[in-house]
């Protein structure tokens, strides 16, 4: 179990380390060196979601953030998200925020949907749920 935690760690400070950049479950596999098959599996059972929807969420919300935040063109933040359109940038933040990312900006208060996850202890298993201690990352 303490493995499994620690692959599922790796995978969560890959993603943190490189959020801005041109990542996929492809490049996250190869750098922890597992088939991504299996962590997609892990990471499910351990977090409740998986690789490529925890990805997408946060960096969705660190878009949300930078819409409050910043005045930076919905153009130039949806690009930073990884996406190669407004249109389909819009269309998967109206999904998780509900609004279209000019009425978000809009309403001017940023609301994080997916926060980073940090496993503060190992994950164990009972025989009809799946337990994780998590925190958030300033917690102490």
């Amino acid at each position: 179990m303490k493995q499994q935690n620690e692959i599922v760690k790796k995978v969560l400070n890959y993603i943190e380390d490189n959020i801005e950049k041109e990542i996929n479950v492809d490049k996250i596999a190869r750098s922890v060196g597992y088939s991504k098959f299996y962590l997609n599996r892990l990471f499910s059972e351990c977090t409740g979601i998986t690789i490529y929807k925890y990805l997408q969420s946060r960096r969705l919300t660190i878009a949300a953030e930078k819409l409050i935040k910043t005045n930076d063109p919905i153009t130039r933040i949806a690009y930073e998200a990884g996406y190669e359109s407004q249109q389909a940038f819009s269309l998967a933040f109206k999904q998780l925020y509900v609004y279209p990312p000019k009425t978000y900006r809009n309403i001017g208060v940023f609301v994080p949907k997916q926060s980073r996850i940090s496993l503060c202890k190992n994950f164990y298993k009972t025989k009809y749920s799946l337990f994780i201690s998590m925190c958030k990352e300033n917690a102490a």
